[in-house]
């Protein structure tokens, strides 16, 4: 499993694709940032100095998942795309290895991604609550919790883009599909004034990820009885995470390559 697992990292560092979506993640992230930033203490708002300030910018570093999800998806398609899928398994024959092998090489992806975004995001909040002012308490919004479960959600949300890849194969497709899943089909579930729906939504990848972050002080919209428990929304990303690498192995176990 070793050299499989250096030959996917090869594969992934190798390319442009990875900094980009990293540089990408970065800067959709310092962008929603900024937006907290610029609105903090307009209209009767929380300034800068606040806890309620803070419950609102720490969730902001969970918004580059997305760009974690394309990069699961590349790192699949990519080689259906170019063709070199046929080499990888005529290297090892057991495909069920090598879809392990993106998988975990996927999840460290996703945790590197959710690491550097963690620290210069977390830098840029914590710079802009000193220098209002304010007491840097991670106790008071439960940051080591938000923190650490948006570094989770980068390695699941990698990982369940390795099994969207493996389904669809068609690299512009499976892109495109995760895209309008995040953008439109997800918000739908959750403004549509029907209680079945709602609660179904609640339990899908996105809302699960922002239970992991939410506060009392920050609900982003939402009615709070929409958000899971804290417990019950990892083991929700744990099981996505589970069902990714599942359906990536059958799947890829018994199509044809043609």
């Amino acid at each position: 499993m070793i050299p499989l697992l250096k030959a996917e990292l090869r594969k992934t560092f190798t390319t442009r694709v990875w900094w980009i979506l990293l540089l990408a993640a970065l800067a959709w992230t310092g962008l929603m940032l900024a937006g907290t930033f610029f609105v903090a203490g307009m209209e009767h708002g929380p300034g800068r100095d606040s806890a309620e300030y803070g419950a609102m910018a720490w969730p902001q570093l969970a918004n580059g998942t997305t760009f974690a999800l394309v990069i699961g998806v590349l790192m699949v398609t990519t080689e259906y795309q170019h063709r070199t899928v046929n080499v990888t398994f005529l290297v090892t024959p057991e495909r069920g290895r090598v879809i392990g092998a993106k998988l975990v090489t996927a999840a460290l992806v996703g945790v590197g991604f959710g690491l550097t975004v963690a620290v210069l995001g977390g830098s840029a909040v914590a710079a802009s609550i000193l220098s209002a002012g304010g007491s840097l308490d991670l106790a008071a919004n439960e940051v080591p919790r938000v923190v650490g479960g948006t570094i989770a959600a980068y390695g699941v949300y990698t990982m369940i883009g390795v099994g969207v890849g493996a389904l669809v194969r068609n690299q512009v497709a499976a892109v495109v599909a995760c895209l309008l899943w995040v953008f439109m089909v997800e918000p739908a579930f959750m403004v549509v004034p029907n209680e079945v729906v709602q609660t179904i939504g609640s339990w899908m990848p996105g809302i699960a990820l922002a239970s992991l972050y939410s506060t009392s002080s920050a609900d982003f919209g939402f009615d709070p009885g929409q958000f899971l428990p804290v417990w019950v929304a990892a083991l929700a990303l744990v099981g996505y995470a589970v069902l990714a690498s599942l359906a990536a192995s059958f799947t890829t176990a018994r199509r044809d390559l043609a």
